[in-house]
């Protein structure tokens, strides 16, 4: 038996019995946090500044909270209810759910200085949410989406909520552009809508089967993963780069109908295309899973912070420094949306200590006179 199964028992049997309880805090400070976002940081940041006494208002686009938890990994994946009994706890320790409000400059949204005017501090926990695009040739034809654009609205749907734009791919011919997690949830998605075929393609050369033993943390080991999306139907190609989205003809003109790949070698580090190894391939949908880059630019603008190189929000952090201030006054970053694209338990970590920086500004002297 695996780890990661003792550790599922244990958790799932600590809350059957009821040895998970809600710590509500002995003493409230008269301070007041605003977390803009409800994904792992942002769920993390809010515990623990509950805990430590301050009232906690989490907001959220979407009309329930738990960000990327909730509305990009599919249920056959991540259970909702694991989500909904850490929500049922946070609210018993006193965090306030806002959900349905969007944060920004335009009208019907809640302006930075609203919740500036409102709260002692801002926590922006929002994730990196712009995807990673593939500006080829055939771009701009139908068919083609970013994959939170095809797990959302399936997400959605499977709560039981009103799916904007959701995409059916019952019937036809899919291929997955990127061979991460969020890839592997695509493929699973469009089995269990009834896809014709789904074909996977990744850029990377195909992993050894076997992991290199001798490797030790912090290096990742590097190894073939087949996820159960895999296991339940889907033609995977390695060491594949795409040239070109065709359209179709007449009516389909506007569409895809296939992609134009080639295959590649990489050497020193580079990639380099093989000569005559380009083939086409059938799609009627494309769903782009490469990643995501940054936060939303319409939020960073909203609040006036500072953006690294990257266009992450620009926010102090790291083995001596632990701020997690950015450059406006009062307001914070943790998570996808400072450190860019990354894992849960790294978002839950900055979430953590982003609580506990607010939590130090807000009981030292010269922040309780302001």
């Amino acid at each position: 038996m695996g780890i990661k199964a003792i550790e599922h028992a244990i958790i799932d049997t600590g809350w059957a019995q009821g040895w998970v309880q809600p710590q509500p805090a002995h003493a409230r400070s008269g301070r007041s946090v605003a977390i803009v976002g409800s994904g792992p940081a942002g769920l993390a940041a809010a515990q623990q500044l509950a805990r430590a006494g301050h009232a906690v208002s989490v907001f959220d686009r979407q009309a329930r909270a738990g960000g990327l938890l909730r509305y990009g990994i599919p249920d056959f994946k991540l259970e909702k209810t694991h989500i909904d009994r850490r929500l049922a706890q946070l609210e018993a320790e006193g965090v306030v759910f806002r959900c349905g409000v969007e944060i920004g400059d335009a009208a019907g949204q809640l302006s930075a200085a609203e919740l500036l005017d409102t709260f002692d501090a801002v926590l922006l926990a929002v994730g990196a949410e712009q995807p990673r695009d593939l500006p080829i040739p055939g771009r701009e034809l139908g068919g083609i989406h970013f994959a939170m654009d095809f797990l959302r609205p399936q997400n959605q749907r499977n709560a039981g909520e009103p799916a904007v734009d959701a995409i059916d791919v019952a019937g036809q011919c899919v291929v997955v552009i990127g061979g991460g997690d969020t890839g592997s949830d695509c493929v699973g998605t469009c089995n269990r809508q009834g896809a014709r075929s789904v074909t996977q393609f990744e850029l990377l050369a195909q992993p050894p089967a076997q992991e290199n033993k001798p490797l030790v943390w912090p290096y990742w080991p590097i190894k073939l993963r087949t996820s159960s999306s895999h296991e339940e139907g889907c033609a995977r190609d390695w060491a594949v780069t795409t040239q070109a989205f065709l359209s179709g003809s007449g009516a389909d003109a506007d569409r895809v109908r296939a992609l134009r790949v080639c295959r590649v070698e990489w050497r020193d580090g580079r990639m380099h295309e093989l000569p005559g190894s380009s083939f086409e391939i059938e799609a009627d949908r494309v769903l782009l899973a490469l990643g995501f880059v940054h936060p939303r630019a319409p939020l960073l603008h909203a609040f006036g912070v500072a953006a690294d190189a990257r266009g992450n929000i620009k926010a102090e952090a790291g083995a001596h420094v632990c701020s997690y201030a950015s450059s406006v006054p009062r307001v914070y970053a943790a998570g996808d949306a400072r450190r860019g694209q990354s894992l849960v338990v790294w978002a839950i970590r900055e979430g953590r200590e982003a609580a506990r920086a607010i939590d130090l500004q807000l009981r030292t002297p010269a922040d309780a006179a302001r």
